[in-house]
């Protein structure tokens, strides 16, 4: 019976969420124009599909998202390592990134990076964003990696370098997969908030698919429609990378039951 609740409860919200919808559909006094945003997805004529802007605002998000994504797991791990190791300077230097980044906003992160950063060393727009959106997100999910680390007792490390594994091998059989076990609902939300945060590209000109909701609401004034349709791409996104995360969880879950 819990169960059974437990699964009704999204279905309620969402149900509480159309409701709310419906009765603002109709009392707000607007002309609503949804057949006018198709042509900003795709269009398909004569057998040839093409791109509107938003789907191509997208795929630029996605792509965005993707790497920094990767890069972000990649800092996290390196940051966590650092922060554990017996060398002070290493320590150091992660407490100073780790401490910096998660205090300051990301908005002033990607300025710095694009205004004062990139022309020095010739970075791209794209490149950029990238860059501040890994280390932005690289921070957080290294201390996320950190408290998954050390939440292991240290007997298991301790009871495998007595069988004769390696360093190395410790990490990659023993402690990485039961910190991911921890961690990964955690992770998983950085993820999610990764996709989210970077809207905030479309601030130094990137043409992502907040640029591109901006750009068609400048010149059609469909304010509430691609706001809506911008929202529902942001939601299908994240959603997925949930649904996913999720699967891969229970995978996890299975493996070490």
């Amino acid at each position: 019976m819990k169960r059974v609740n437990k699964c009704l409860k999204p279905f309620l919200f969402i149900f509480f969420i159309v409701i709310i919808f419906i009765i603002g559909y109709r009392n707000l006094e607007y002309n609503w124009q949804w057949y006018r945003i198709k042509p900003y997805l795709f269009v398909f004529e004569n057998g040839e599909f093409t791109k509107g802007l938003l789907l191509d605002g997208l795929l630029i998000t996605l792509k965005i998202s993707t790497i920094s994504l990767v890069l972000s797991f990649i800092l996290g791990f390196l940051s966590a390592f650092a922060r554990l190791s017996s060398s002070p300077l290493l320590k150091s230097i992660s407490w100073l990134y780790v401490e910096t980044i998660r205090n300051t906003p990301l908005l002033i992160q990607i300025f710095l990076i694009y205004f004062v950063i990139s022309p020095v060393f010739n970075i791209s727009a794209f490149a950029s964003a990238v860059i501040a959106l890994s280390l932005f997100e690289g921070a957080y999910s290294s201390e996320i990696i950190r408290s998954g680390i050390i939440n292991i007792p240290k007997e298991q490390y301790e009871a495998a370098q007595s069988i004769g594994m390696s360093v190395p091998v410790i990490y990659i059989k023993v402690i990485i997969p039961q910190m991911l076990r921890q961690t990964l609902p955690m992770l998983a939300g950085q993820s999610v908030s990764l996709i989210k945060d970077s809207a905030l590209v479309s601030t130094i000109s990137i043409y992502d698919l907040t640029m591109q909701g901006q750009r068609i609401v400048s010149e059609t004034f469909l304010t509430f429609e691609i706001w809506f349709a911008v929202a529902l791409c942001y939601l299908v996104i994240t959603a997925s990378l949930s649904f996913i995360i999720r699967r891969f969880e229970n995978q996890v879950k299975f493996i070490n039951q």
